[in-house]
């Protein structure tokens, strides 16, 4: 029988493909931000009214699944469980036109939480910026899962304002 907790009392986890890594490692740092990334974006999927907005966000969350697992991955298995490739990057822009082409974006800074779904879809959006910096600091080891992800929060803004558009509701905007 396989024990479901413990394993990890010793201040590790355990890496794709064998191996263990120290919990405070900056990759594993990283590919827990990146899982509540993840979290967040489920979170925004169980939210929303819209079904395009849920399907993109599931399509989102198995991005980041996949680049939970490069971060996961024993470094002398680098790549044998996925990367973050070009194909990837350019999918989320192409989603990213898309949205453009439907609705206009705000021209300052708005005031997240104008619907329940938007409001989720801002806070995925912070939470994805955290695993951005999380993996600054792995060095250019992980180039593309930064691209990755600096597209992923743009794009999670924009679909914060197709859910509202959808909903009816105009972002507030912050005013200084």
């Amino acid at each position: 029988m396989m024990a479901v907790a413990g394993g990890g009392d010793d201040g590790t986890t355990g890496l794709l493909g064998g191996g263990r890594a120290r919990k405070d490692d900056p990759r594993i740092e990283a590919a827990g931000a990146v899982d509540e990334a993840s979290s967040a974006v489920g979170l925004a999927k169980a939210l929303t009214q819209d079904s395009r907005v849920r399907e993109v966000c599931e399509e989102l969350q198995r991005g980041l699944y996949k680049l939970g697992a490069e971060l996961g991955t024993n470094p002398e298995l680098a790549g044998k469980f996925g990367l973050m490739e070009e194909t990837d990057i350019a999918h989320l822009e192409e989603i990213s036109n898309e949205l453009e082409a439907e609705v206009p974006m705000p021209e300052g800074f708005i005031l997240p939480g104008s619907t329940p779904g938007s409001g989720a879809l801002d806070l995925a959006r912070a939470t994805v910026r955290r695993a951005e910096r999380r993996c600054l600091a792995l060095g250019d080891a992980h180039a593309g899962a930064r691209r990755y992800l600096n597209r992923l929060s743009l794009l999670l803004f924009m679909l914060g304002r197709f859910e509202e558009q959808r909903a009816g509701v105009t972002a507030k905007m912050a005013r200084s």
